[in-house]
């Protein structure tokens, strides 16, 4: 059994409520990228979950024993379609959840999740390959395109996913979020 205050673990948690609450969703960032390529450590995790403002009572009644959990900025983020986060109080990691429809992505990436089975029987639903790739292009440019620590997440999912990536799925879907170019970059380099 890993560490509480790992991220997995806390990531663990979080997607054990929102599957005990019908919530969908799916983790991006640097665990999904850890699982699709090159391993790294990370202090945050990220979500992107179908939160509904009808859900928000119950979903805070869940967190609050273990997270901070600021209900008016989740309930901005519902309404916008943005991001609020989370903090697990004893670790003091931080959960970002994305709220579903900010990026043309969102419902695709919601339908193609895939369960991920940990040892000890528990489940967590994450990016394919395809997806978190695309994020991380997405993030890349959004950053000015000068993160080394995202190029690098990108070069290690195109390497470690190789022939096995879906292209004309990455092909059709890269225009959608602005990263064409960066995509043709990344499969020429991998």
């Amino acid at each position: 059994m890993s560490d509480p205050l790992e991220p997995v673990s806390i990531a663990l948690s979080v997607g054990a409520i929102l599957d005990a609450l019908g919530i969908f969703y799916t983790v991006g960032g640097s665990l999904a990228s850890s699982k699709a390529g090159d391993p790294r450590s990370t202090l945050d995790v990220d979500f992107v979950v179908a939160l509904k403002e009808a859900q928000l009572d119950e979903l805070v009644a869940a967190l609050e024993p273990d997270f901070y959990v600021n209900r008016e900025g989740l309930a901005r983020a519902v309404r916008d379609r943005s991001s609020a986060n989370i903090v697990h109080n004893a670790g003091q990691v931080k959960v970002d959840l994305f709220i579903a429809g900010g990026t043309p992505l969102d419902e695709q990436q919601l339908a193609r999740r895939r369960a991920v089975i940990f040892a000890d029987g528990r489940r967590l639903y994450m990016h394919p390959p395809e997806d978190i790739l695309l994020q991380k292009l997405r993030w890349f440019r959004m950053g000015g395109e000068v993160s080394d620590r995202q190029w690098r997440d990108i070069q290690g999912i195109v390497r470690t996913q190789g022939k096995r990536l879906d292209r004309p799925y990455l092909e059709r879907s890269a225009p959608l979020i602005g990263v064409t170019d960066l995509l043709a970059r990344a499969l020429a380099d991998g």
